[in-house]
């Protein structure tokens, strides 16, 4: 299902969830410092670059795509870190690691819109995050735990209100609840 809105395309799956896209962009393979965005509703706030994906765009290119736009940043994709899905907001995204291989001096959503860039250690990252963007802290807090205790199967979190639920999903099926298949 497609839906035009404000000069974009927003995409979605079978359930009615928009699809989206996200990187956490780290300096290096040690995954210590993570780049946020200035968000562009709230200029003082950060958040993880990411949007909506295009029709038939496949996650990862989507999320390339959005850093490149949003953070001025190119880089190499790395692994799926999870399928994170909010039912408050009814999207699910899909969120992967980028190792930062450029950064632009001036980039599209510098120009247009004045957007900013900042590096963050990661435990400050959540605690900034945290605030007013708990799904994007969720995806740094999941980051060592999908790291170590996944063995290559997807995570797919679960935010209602103020309660998290961990989904561990086989990577045969990306994005279902482990309880419902």
């Amino acid at each position: 299902m497609m839906k035009i809105k404000d000069n974009q395309t927003r995409t979605y799956d079978g359930e009615g969830y928009k699809k989206r896209a996200a990187c956490l962009c780290f300096k290096n393979d040690r995954e210590e410092e993570v780049l946020l965005v200035s968000s562009s509703r709230h200029p003082d706030q950060w958040i993880v670059p990411g949007g909506g994906m295009e029709p038939d765009e496949e996650p990862g290119s989507a999320a390339v795509r959005e850093v490149y736009e949003e953070a001025g940043v190119k880089g190499k994709l790395g692994r799926l870190l999870g399928i994170f899905e909010n039912r408050d907001r009814k999207h699910r995204t899909y969120v992967y690691i980028l190792i930062v291989t450029e950064i632009l001096e001036d980039w599209e959503d510098s120009v247009n819109i004045g957007r900013k860039r900042e590096w963050f250690k990661v435990e400050d990252a959540i605690k900034i995050l945290q605030c007013h963007k708990p799904v994007h802290a969720e995806y740094l807090e999941k980051l060592k735990l999908a790291c170590s205790s996944t063995n290559g199967n997807s995570v797919v979190s679960t935010l209602t209100g103020d309660t998290a639920t961990l989904y561990v999903t086989s990577s045969q099926s990306p994005g279902m609840p482990s309880d419902l298949r």
